[in-house]
């Protein structure tokens, strides 16, 4: 299952890959923002896309005006790998070598064309495997289950 969700800077960019998801038969819902709001607050927006994508074991698109704020808020949600991506080769990346399961998109500095493309390669990028990424990333499900 796809989660995704943006405040009203990515309200827009939303809704058209909403279409384009259901036009390549992708299963997704859509966790919010429902309508625009320009007073809505991206924290509780990616929070709470960030706990469902843990809880179900899915992955998520956050998008937020730079694309930052949502990142840095939902990755403070323990199990959540979120990387903002605005290349097709940084998405290609970061899925293979960090197994990034939240792609956070700036609606203002990347065309909506050109997001597209990046949730494209996040939603077909397979993850390597390889023993030097499993150990990083266990060193980092390490240290946010550690006891302070």
């Amino acid at each position: 299952m796809i989660y995704i969700a943006a405040d009203h800077r990515g309200f827009r960019l939303k809704e058209e890959l909403k279409k384009w998801l259901e036009t390549e038969l992708y299963e997704f819902r859509d966790l919010g923002a429902i309508e625009y709001d320009r007073d809505d607050d991206y924290p509780e927006i990616a929070i709470k896309l960030g706990e469902t994508v843990v809880q179900d074991q899915g992955r998520g698109i956050l998008i937020c005006g730079s694309g930052a704020g949502a990142s840095i808020a939902i990755n403070k949600v323990v199990g959540i790998r979120a990387g903002l991506c605005t290349s097709v080769k940084q998405v290609i990346a970061a899925r293979t070598d960090d197994n990034i399961n939240v792609l956070c998109l700036s609606s203002d500095w990347v065309s909506a064309e050109d997001n597209q493309k990046i949730t494209e390669n996040f939603l077909n990028t397979f993850f390597s495997s390889e023993e030097r990424h499993l150990r990083r990333i266990n060193q980092i499900k390490d240290y946010e289950t550690k006891k302070r």
